[in-house]
């Protein structure tokens, strides 16, 4: 992960660099906005990889004499499908209906995102996979 994150902090450095060019010589501030914005987004990319990459050490793909044999077997574990992302989105729309219909009806669709949401995140923790 190494490289994947100095390539995000390369770019984030080169659209900062970008975004002070583009300030002095347009004076528009939407452009340096999102060029700032974009700065900021590589250098986070960049640094969570290069984080990351330090605390996992080296993968099979940042050896340089490794063979496709060495990335074999597990990978991780991955979530099987859920049904809260599907109630999430719908008591988004339900807030977003408590905009137009009442109060009360945003308030609940909150409510709702926000238990449908801790519902997601705790999912692995109240049915942990089984070890084969």
């Amino acid at each position: 992960m190494k490289v994947e994150g100095i390539v995000f902090s390369f770019f984030g450095v080169f659209a900062g660099a970008a975004a002070l060019v583009y300030w002095f010589w347009a004076k528009d501030p939407t452009g340096t906005a999102a060029l700032t914005l974009t700065t900021g987004l590589g250098l986070l990319v960049g640094g969570y990889l290069i984080f990351t990459g330090r605390r996992i050490g080296m993968r099979p793909q940042d050896l340089p004499d490794a063979e496709v044999a060495d990335g074999a077997g597990e990978l991780g574990h991955f979530t099987p499908g859920s049904y809260y992302p599907f109630l999430i989105g719908a008591s988004s729309v339900t807030a977003a209906m408590g905009l137009v219909f009442g109060i009360w009806l945003l308030v609940l669709g909150l409510a709702m995102v926000v238990v449908f949401a801790t519902c997601l995140v705790f999912e692995n923790f109240w049915h942990p996979p089984v070890p084969e």
